[in-house]
């Protein structure tokens, strides 16, 4: 009597050791995964320190004054941006790298975190370009002259410092858009809640 074939699935036709090799491969895309993300959270560090050191050594001396990037709130604010976004991003850093599973808090924290600094870091370089662009072309409704006529030299230091604080909002746009698919993708919405049948 010929003995009835059982239905095999296809992880029993593949076998244990291809199963293993499977999950190796899925543990190999994750940790270049979390490689990329760990470089992409390092780029801003250095920079949000070249931009915050460009803006801190930026004053000018002259026949017309003097003129110190503490004069003017709006760079204030940018250096001080910039010093959080490097802090952030050396700690996030850091915390992905490390080979752990990802949990829902760990999860939602960085989505909050990540977008929170990139409206700061958008908002200063925003208000910073403004208070350019103001430097620059002046405003002649409320008689505002060019102060880069006079203070050339303040302007390009603070010109570099607000292109370099671009790339960083960059950086964080696409950090933004990791942590939001991160969660998104692995994890429900807080009010995804299933409705009730009328």
């Amino acid at each position: 009597m010929l003995a009835e074939k059982r239905a095999t699935s296809p992880m029993e036709v593949m076998g244990p050791r291809d199963e293993k090799e499977y999950e190796e491969e899925e543990g190999s895309v994750s940790s270049t995964m979390r490689t990329a993300e760990t470089l992409l959270r390092l780029v801003p560090v250095g920079l949000c320190v070249a931009a915050l050191v460009v803006m801190l050594k930026n004053s000018q001396t002259n026949d017309f004054g003097s003129i110190s990037y503490s004069d003017l709130g709006a760079f204030r604010y940018l250096v001080h941006a910039n010093g959080i976004c490097a802090g952030y991003s050396l700690l996030s850093a850091i915390i992905v790298a490390m080979p752990r599973p990802s949990t829902k808090s760990s999860a939602w924290t960085f989505f909050f975190l990540d977008q929170v600094l990139t409206y700061a870091i958008l908002a200063a370089e925003a208000v910073s370009l403004e208070l350019l662009f103001l430097a620059y072309k002046g405003d002649a409704a409320v008689t505002w002259s060019a102060a880069c006529g006079s203070f050339g030299g303040f302007c390009r230091k603070a010109t570099a410092s607000v292109v370099i604080t671009f790339v960083v909002v960059a950086c964080y746009a696409v950090l933004s858009l990791i942590s939001s698919y991160k969660l998104f993708s692995k994890f429900d919405s807080p009010c995804g809640q299933p409705r009730q049948g009328h």
